[in-house]
């Protein structure tokens, strides 16, 4: 028989539903992701650390789990809500059902609630911290709660990060560096995705990943061509290690800064962040090019956002959210430096965005 499971939400609002995946308490702030497919994408990429994901499509799992389709070494999110999880996944690459999976790993996940009434909840009142269980009563667990470490409060970074740099190459981590050849760039750990990392081999690179701790001068003892700060959760004002490696290598290699990698280039030049009521979560966000006027479907993971009214001058906003108006990227006027909100390599979502890492490439090559 299915196990009761429950989802509380710091108001008070309780939701009973079956538990699925492991049989625990989990922690975090509760945001929903408005992606069709690709749960283990999301599942398992970094950003979602310390965070409650919450699925608006209405059916997961159906095509199973596999080993491909990884963005880390293991599941991030805290905990999953969704409305029904396939009893019997389908698809010749599976390996297994998304309940043993994240069974295996201890996070636990609830189904068989209303995720439109969560979702609605979420765009109406904001993201808020909550908790899943199936060892607590709903007033126990919102007791506990309130006990809680809130999620921006957390250095989060440093939980996902690497503790030592290696290389990546043909799909597989390395330790022997002297191997790398073709364009070298440096990669920081903020939480990294792995189709990052694809998308700079596919493209010739040799990568160099390290810490998100990791100084100006260490980064600098590489002899980067280029360096990418990666994605990665929570509040960048957390970061002022991060912040000082940028400030540092600001004018001396070229730098691409992805999400909370974009959000750290805005404020080693001096711009200011805040926290978005609900975030961008989901692989379906309008963004047009400034430059060009195009208008691209993005792959988006974040809950913070730059603010425009607050950027040096050299620095510009290049590109915009047609939603809602706020800055999805930025470029300096005379130094090699971009920065982009949302995700370029997608993992999941749209692969449009992908151009930018040519676009990063050339600003190495051409040095602007």
């Amino acid at each position: 028989m299915p196990t009761d499971a429950y989802l509380v939400l710091e108001d008070g609002s309780v939701y009973q539903g079956e538990s699925f995946g492991a049989t625990a308490t989990a922690y975090g702030e509760v945001v929903f992701n408005t992606s069709m497919t690709g749960y283990q994408e999301i599942l398992t990429d970094p950003s979602y650390a310390g965070q409650i994901v919450v699925a608006t499509y209405p059916l997961i799992g159906n095509y199973g789990v596999n080993a491909t389709d990884v963005e880390s070494r293991r599941v991030q999110a805290a905990g999953y809500v969704v409305r029904q999880v396939a009893a019997y996944p389908s698809h010749v690459a599976s390996t297994g059902a998304i309940h043993d999976y994240l069974a295996a790993q201890g996070v636990p996940g609830i189904s068989q609630i209303d995720t439109r009434a969560v979702t609605r909840r979420l765009r109406s009142q904001g993201a808020m911290m909550g908790c899943i269980t199936t060892e607590m009563t709903p007033q126990e667990a919102l007791a506990r709660l309130a006990q809680a470490p809130r999620y921006v409060d957390l250095d989060h970074v440093s939980l996902v990060s690497t503790k030592e740099k290696y290389s990546w190459k043909n799909g597989a981590e390395s330790r022997d560096i002297s191997k790398n050849s073709g364009i070298m760039v440096a990669v920081t750990d903020c939480g990294l995705k792995l189709s990052i990392l694809r998308n700079l081999r596919r493209r010739g690179c040799s990568v160099t990943v390290v810490p998100a701790t990791a100084t100006t001068e260490e980064v600098l003892a590489l002899k980067p061509q280029g360096v990418v700060f990666s994605p990665g959760p929570g509040d960048p004002a957390m970061l002022s290690y991060a912040i000082r490696t940028v400030e540092g290598l600001i004018g001396k290699a070229p730098i691409m800064g992805i999400c909370l990698g974009h959000q750290l280039l805005a404020r080693a030049f001096g711009a200011s962040t805040y926290k978005l009521k609900f975030g961008h979560h989901g692989g379906n966000h309008p963004v047009q090019d400034l430059a060009t006027g195009k208008v691209y479907i993005t792959a988006q993971n974040h809950g913070f956002a730059v603010d425009a009214a607050t950027l040096p001058q050299g620095l510009e906003v290049s590109h915009l959210n047609l939603n809602d108006g706020t800055v999805e990227g930025i470029r300096h006027q005379r130094l090699p430096v971009m920065g982009i909100q949302f995700h370029s390599e997608a993992a999941p979502g749209p692969l449009d965005n992908e151009y930018l890492f040519d676009r990063f490439l050339s600003m190495i090559k051409e040095g602007v």
